[in-house]
């Protein structure tokens, strides 16, 4: 969760899903940014199984004109095709799956345009300079249909000096 950072104006207030983090770098999505597509516009027939709100997240700076799904398992005991696990029951989805096929095998889906990615060492660094607060994710917060209002609900969640940033305003020049 960032207050600040590196490509400023995108990350800022921004709330990222870690998918992938090693010594090659680390790739997330973003939960709380929207995309200026829509997602009928793009994927029409992937629409109606995504979580409300049924539209494209801005997932990243990197790649936008790329998509990734993020799903979570109807049945956990089961690896459907097209689909490779992140966190418990809740992964990646190949937009190549049949539509048919993902109908029905997940109670969640969101489609991101982009991804967030940075190179080795970078995100440590961010992590060291205080520009990002790490968190645990909920399943709400990854599926959550008020993304607008995400980061300061996981702020104060939080508590400590990130629940009081949680009351900064949009504008502080307003303040």
């Amino acid at each position: 969760m960032s207050t600040s950072g590196g490509n400023q104006e995108f990350f800022d207030q921004s709330v990222v899903l870690l998918l992938d983090c090693d010594h090659d770098g680390a790739l997330g999505v973003t939960l709380n940014k929207l995309a200026g597509t829509s997602l009928e516009a793009v994927l029409p027939d992937w629409t109606a199984l995504v979580a409300p709100p049924r539209v494209l997240f801005a997932g990243g700076p990197v790649s936008p004109q790329g998509a990734v799904c993020v799903a979570k398992l109807q049945d956990p005991t089961e690896e459907p095709p097209g689909w490779r696990p992140v966190i418990g029951d809740i992964g990646l989805l190949h937009l190549d799956t049949p539509v048919e096929i993902a109908s029905g095998g997940y109670t969640d889906l969101r489609i991101f345009a982009g991804y967030s990615g940075w190179a080795p060492g970078q995100l440590d660094e961010e992590l060291a300079r205080g520009a990002w607060f790490r968190m645990p994710s909920r399943d709400e917060d990854i599926f959550t249909a008020d993304p607008t209002s995400l980061w300061r609900r996981i702020l104060r969640r939080h508590g400590g000096t990130p629940a009081l940033l949680s009351t900064w305003p949009k504008d502080p020049e307003l303040n």
